[in-house]
């Protein structure tokens, strides 16, 4: 009679064909994501990047450091020829240092964002001063360094110093997020995605684990057509499960940016000199040379822009600016600009205002 009883237990306990270990599965929900099996898929799939150390080798953090910083909002492929050019330029610590600020402002020249170009430079010299060309190794000691913030310091930590640190990028928040299948949309969101990626981290390769994050993210589930049933975490992702991973994350609605118009006032002399100034060191495209302009504001009023043109001489004598047909336009991260052309030709004597060059 028990032993009937127990067969009898058994069968009602397991059901048709699942499994006696899924009772997850058993209320429609996946099993937990394994970093085992990531780290796996991981040793088959990796990219081969030029900044990446091989299989056995110790990453460089001068390199994690440079790529991580040049990769900031910028694709793989466009940074590629980027960090080789660098790294033949100044291939440690000490030759980034001993550069000067132009010098490295030219050569990042067209890869954008050239406040990274500047904090990477003010970066090198802090650790040549501070560290004597090393870098330090936890998350907290980096982050004091200029323009290394949370993620750029977790990335040093986990990839150069197999610290137990986890780095989350755009495509880390995006494998998270469906992973979880979490409703909090970005960016209040990243708080919890952050706290889901850390409990995720193991203590064993957490190097490995966060660039196979970064790879997954990249190839595998990436924005649009995610390729699911290559993915290693397909039994364990929630959105798959709910066949709605395209949709994760969510995202709040973006606020339409306010236009901002101004103008620019180009101003050559007979010798072919064009009158240029430097932006100031911080904000939006800081330490950059650009021809004068008036404040760029939504309100911009175009018959008093040459009341800001530039004076020349000593008498601040004004000169005769021309109108040019249209407007220059550029979309920066979070503006729209029209920019209305002034033009003046101005005589080889003529010095330029305080301020320019």
């Amino acid at each position: 009679m028990t032993t009937l009883a127990a067969k009898a237990s058994r069968k009602k306990t397991h059901g048709n064909d699942s499994p006696a270990s899924s009772p997850i599965e058993q209320r429609g929900q996946p099993r937990g994501p394994l970093p085992a099996d990531l780290l796996a898929w991981y040793d088959r799939h990796r990219r081969a990047l030029p900044w990446r150390a091989r299989p056995g080798e110790h990453s460089d953090p001068y390199r994690v450091w440079l790529s991580e910083t040049m990769l900031q909002q910028t694709t793989v492929k466009a940074v590629a020829p980027y960090y080789a050019r660098f790294l033949a330029r100044w291939p440690d610590l000490n030759a980034l240092a001993a550069a000067s600020l132009d010098e490295v402002l030219a050569a990042w020249a067209g890869l954008g964002y050239y406040a990274r170009a500047r904090n990477l430079h003010a970066c090198a010299r802090a650790l040549v001063e501070r560290y004597g060309a090393q870098f330090p190794t936890s998350e907290s000691a980096l982050r004091e360094l200029p323009g290394i913030g949370a993620y750029t310091a977790a990335a040093i930590a986990a990839i150069a110093f197999d610290q137990a640190a986890t780095p989350v990028d755009g495509n880390v928040e995006r494998v998270i997020a469906r992973l979880y299948a979490l409703a909090t949309p970005l960016p209040a969101g990243k708080a919890e995605i952050a706290r889901h990626a850390r409990a995720l981290t193991p203590s064993r390769r957490p190097g490995d684990f966060a660039q196979a994050l970064m790879d997954l993210g990249a190839t595998i589930c990436t924005p649009r057509r995610p390729a699911c049933a290559l993915c290693p975490w397909n039994p364990s992702c929630a959105a798959h499960a709910r066949g709605e991973a395209e949709l994760f994350p969510y995202r709040a609605p973006k606020r339409e940016a306010q236009l901002r118009r101004g103008a620019a006032f180009f101003a050559r002399r007979a010798d072919d000199c064009v009158l240029l100034r430097t932006r100031p060191a911080r904000g939006l495209l800081g330490g950059m040379a650009e021809v004068p302009t008036t404040a760029w504001a939504a309100d911009f009023d175009d018959s008093q822009a040459l009341a800001q043109a530039p004076r020349f001489g000593a008498s601040q004598k004004r000169v005769a600016w021309r109108k040019m047909a249209g407007v220059v336009r550029h979309v920066f991260t979070h503006f729209p600009l029209e920019l209305t052309v002034y033009r003046s030709e101005l005589p080889r004597q003529a010095a330029a205002p305080a301020g320019t060059r």
